[in-house]
């Protein structure tokens, strides 16, 4: 069997990306999951997996070449097949290969922005059907730290990701930065959705975000998903969040944004720029210092809303390396606990397939 490996899709928002380094060369045996080359989009650099086992008979996208989504990269055959069996494949594909960045452009969903409370509000509305999930990111993020997760969760059920108030492309005054603002500002894009009961997934600063919404609004909470979440234990990296707060520079941002990953090669240049240039936006620097201060004052975590976990199905997810919020946090509470090992702050980016398979499974027996 000829097996066609393409350039994957990681997000709504990717379109193409740049082969970095073929782990496997031309000839070599690859295994169904194994790693067979690196690919960086703007977001993000990662491994593409095989989805099949057999041999790489023939490479033919180069290393530092560009390629829109779907592009053919290589030929995996499993069995037998002669050259001229793979050249008839690939001919066949390329005669019908039609851009998906250009499919997507003309149909693919987009986020938009609601006017909630006075404040802009982005979102991306993504699937359909059963108790709607809410994805809630983390300080300094945005909806984008979901771009592994999303489309696979969407296809169970409804999912929404947001950007908080003084993040993405959210507004960015705030009053005075506490949980319960950002908390609200979840409520209020519920309301204005005409949604009464969500699962909430959040990551980090997120996940003290979604333990205080169900602490606010215990019965429009299904379940809690944690994902190296903040509000479980005292303990923060004070010298990451000052770090990342104070940098104005490449140079400067690079140290803690590394903190974040097991692999520091994920914080690529574009990475960098892409946060500068949030770091730049007007509003930006104030409302972080706000934040930082509300809820991390003084290098530690200034609420504790452990008591929260276990009112609802919750499911709690950590990388044993967290270097940001410690995975002790996670023991002992009432919850489903999976500690990831190797894994860093960045769990359901570096680990997505992990995180949306212990998600979807998580979510598939809650109400």
């Amino acid at each position: 069997m000829i097996h066609t490996l393409t350039m994957p899709k990681w997000g709504l928002s990717m379109t193409e990306g740049r082969v970095d380094v073929w782990l496997k060369q031309q000839g070599d045996s690859v295994e169904k999951g194994e790693e067979v080359l690196d690919v960086e989009t703007d977001k993000i650099s990662s491994s593409v997996e095989a989805p099949f086992s057999g041999v790489l008979r023939r490479v033919l996208a180069q290393t530092d070449e560009t390629l829109p989504v779907g592009a053919l990269l290589a030929i995996v055959v499993e069995g037998e097949a002669s050259e001229a069996e793979i050249d008839a494949v690939i001919e066949a594909f390329q005669a019908g290969f039609v851009s998906s960045a250009a499919e997507a452009e003309a149909s693919g969903p987009s986020a938009q922005k609601v006017e909630v409370g006075g404040r802009l509000l982005r979102y991306l509305d993504l699937g359909e059907g059963g108790t709607p999930l809410v994805l809630v990111h983390g300080f300094g993020g945005d909806l984008n730290n979901w771009l592994f997760n999303h489309p696979a969760l969407s296809a169970q059920r409804r999912v929404i990701a947001l950007d908080l108030p003084g993040h993405g492309e959210s507004g960015k005054h705030l009053q005075t930065g506490d949980v319960q603002e950002l908390s609200d500002a979840v409520l209020g894009l519920l309301d204005h959705l005409n949604i009464d009961r969500v699962h909430l997934a959040g990551h980090s600063m997120g996940g003290l975000v979604s333990l205080n919404l169900a602490r606010l609004a215990p019965q429009r909470v299904a379940s809690l998903t944690l994902i190296a979440s903040a509000g479980l234990g005292p303990e923060i990296n004070g010298d990451y969040l000052q770090g990342f707060t104070e940098a104005s520079n490449r140079n400067a941002l690079k140290p803690p944004l590394i903190q974040l990953f097991s692999d520091p090669a994920l914080v690529n240049r574009q990475m960098l720029e892409d946060m500068l240039k949030f770091k730049r936006l007007e509003g930006v620097d104030q409302a972080l210092r706000q934040i930082s201060g509300q809820l991390f004052g003084g290098g530690r975590q200034l609420i504790d809303l452990r008591n929260m976990v276990g009112q609802q199905p919750g499911l709690v997810i950590w990388g044993s390396d967290d270097a940001i919020i410690p995975a002790s946090h996670a023991q002992g509470v009432e919850a489903q606990v999976e500690i990831l090992p190797g894994q860093g702050h960045m769990v359901q980016l570096e680990a997505a397939e992990r995180v949306n398979e212990l998600m979807l499974g998580f979510l598939k027996i809650q109400p």
